[in-house]
């Protein structure tokens, strides 16, 4: 008999083992280095998991805001853009791609802080995040949305910090999913229809919930990415894909409204 449940976990664990590796080896010597590594394993897990008609890189969204005007993206830790459609420049896994084709935006940190002023702390991180609206198809907060998510791998907060209802309160849903330590997964949701148990908070729509998914919000965080960036039914995998007895509104710890 298959174990579903252990399987995501076992992806969990397979990105929270790497956490400390390079940390282990070169100390404080470069973190952008260990960031890196950290980047380059979460694309090899992903590359594994979505269709071939999806790529995973990293690089720059180029808008056209008028003849003479283009607008240039920061540098995205990791895309995931349609490769029907032909980048602007490519080069390793390193993209220029245009708004059009992309899937999914995703914000890699080694470490964030629950913190409203480090530039590591949460706050911070949400708010830079938040430059994305420049990209008006991107940063699309109704049905059309795509997948924007923000990914720690390590998270020293509680889950009742205030500081995560702040920031979540600043993302306003820009930030759509986020995976705080191994242990945290937080989703934006559109509406409460389905939601069992009901939303006890006094909004039906337009929130956040927030979750308790000890070993598991990593890899809940790629599932939600596989189904939101797959346009083939994916019903017959969601036992697979989503083990939790009951869903993981049983794991709901509160809900944020905006």
């Amino acid at each position: 008999m298959i174990n579903t449940l252990d399987y995501q976990i076992s992806i969990n664990r397979e990105l929270d083992l790497i956490k400390n590796r390079v940390r282990n080896l070169i100390g404080n010597a470069n973190w952008g280095e260990d960031g890196r590594y950290k980047e380059e394993k979460l694309k090899t897990v992903l590359r594994s998991r979505l269709p071939n008609n999806l790529s995973v890189g990293t690089g720059f969204i180029l808008n056209q805001i008028s003849h003479n005007e283009n607008v240039v993206s920061k540098q995205i830790d990791i895309l995931v853009y349609d490769n029907n459609h032909p980048p602007i420049f490519s080069e390793g896994d390193f993209v220029i791609v245009t708004q059009n084709s992309v899937k999914a935006v995703i914000e890699v940190k080694s470490r964030i802080l629950s913190n409203r002023t480090d530039k590591n702390g949460l706050y911070k991180v949400v708010e830079n995040f938040n430059s994305i609206v420049r990209f008006p198809r991107l940063s699309r907060t109704d049905n059309n949305r795509i997948f924007r998510g923000l990914i720690s791998f390590d998270f020293p907060g509680k889950i009742n910090s205030s500081v995560i209802d702040e920031a979540l309160r600043l993302s306003g849903g820009i930030i759509n999913h986020f995976s705080l330590g191994g242990d945290i997964f937080i989703r934006h949701w559109l509406d409460s229809e389905g939601l069992t148990p009901p939303i006890e908070a006094d909004c039906n729509a337009d929130f956040y919930n927030i979750y308790g998914l000890k070993e598991l919000s990593h890899s809940y965080f790629i599932s939600n990415l596989i189904h939101m960036t797959t346009t083939t039914d994916l019903t017959d995998r969601y036992f697979m894909d989503f083990p939790i007895e009951g869903t993981k509104e049983t794991k709901r710890n509160r809900t944020v409204c905006l």
